[in-house]
């Protein structure tokens, strides 16, 4: 349902043309992927792990960022979820996708976008992309637009576990991206609970072969806090994605990834608000993104 109504956002009215809608979906148990399931196509067993030594990393031992000079940016994956099998549509998203697909190709990323994939196509894309050559490339990164769950996220036709993103690019999987950036990002509801906010008061080199973790080098970056929604404009797109776009275009190429990470956690937090006229326990809630990094340098979309 549409509605003419005024929101407040950061402060002011201002006039929106729909009402907020979630990124969330109540699943059955019997929907979800099982352990004793099929094993995910091209994941392994986590332990699975063999010493690698980081070279051609692209960066010395010691260097403080990681080195973005590399022939390519890097590929860009983005799986836009709109429409599903078994649940209401994600309306709102294309745009989300359109505007972050624009920002990408503005720092130099080669992106590929894929749209309501089933959970096969989608893990297959995945598997190719985990064993092309990024020896020539500065970094990957990975963006999903979907329903989701706790621990989980919706292609078409199924739900999956979020860890199956990295866990093709992890250095004993993909050894082109040892010590590499490889970026996830993830607008999907993460549980059911919302949050209402509390009121604040204003007052006064390549010269070293080294060691490193299988999972150095990886950052996630979700939309919201874990057991929470998270929330979609049907005309504007999601506050995450809208957010992370407005930094990408004001500081994409003077600020590293963590402070546009932080500014965009600023946004979110104060200049946006649900407005769910109908439904008080749903009207007037706030949201925050959450960033897990494993990064061990600074990055620099210069």
């Amino acid at each position: 349902m549409e509605s003419e109504d005024i929101q407040e956002l950061n402060g002011r009215e201002m006039a929106v043309q729909s009402m907020s809608e979630t990124d969330a979906w109540i699943f059955k148990s019997s929907s979800r992927r099982h352990k004793d399931d099929t094993e995910p196509l091209g994941v392994q067993d986590a332990t699975d792990v063999s010493p690698l030594p980081a070279r051609g990393s692209g960066c010395d031992r010691d260097a403080e960022e990681y080195n973005m000079k590399h022939p390519r940016r890097g590929v860009a994956l983005i799986f836009n979820h709109e429409k599903f099998d078994r649940m209401p549509a994600r309306t709102g998203s294309s745009k989300d996708c359109a505007n972050l697909s624009h920002e990408l190709k503005e720092l130099g990323f080669e992106v590929r976008s894929h749209k309501d994939l089933s959970y096969v196509e989608m893990a297959a894309i995945l598997n190719e992309t985990s064993k092309e050559d990024h020896s020539l490339a500065d970094c990957l990164m990975v963006v999903v637009m979907s329903h989701g769950d706790p621990g989980y996220l919706h292609t078409r036709d199924t739900v999956y576990q979020t860890q199956e993103l990295w866990m093709r690019f992890t250095g004993n999987k993909c050894p082109s991206l040892i010590g590499k950036p490889k970026l996830f990002f993830i607008q999907a509801c993460r549980g059911t609970q919302v949050d209402s906010g509390v009121a604040v008061d204003q007052v006064d080199g390549y010269t070293m072969s080294y060691m490193i973790p299988t999972h150095a080098d990886i950052l996630i970056a979700y939309s919201t806090v874990e057991g929470h929604y998270s929330w979609r404009n049907p005309r504007q797109g999601s506050w995450f994605i809208q957010a992370l776009c407005q930094e990408l275009s004001t500081n994409g190429r003077t600020r590293d990834l963590m402070t546009l990470l932080t500014f965009v956690c600023r946004r979110v937090a104060i200049d946006y608000q649900s407005f769910v006229p109908g439904d008080e326990g749903m009207d007037r809630k706030k949201q925050v993104p959450t960033i897990t990094s494993m990064l061990t340098r600074l990055i620099y979309f210069r």
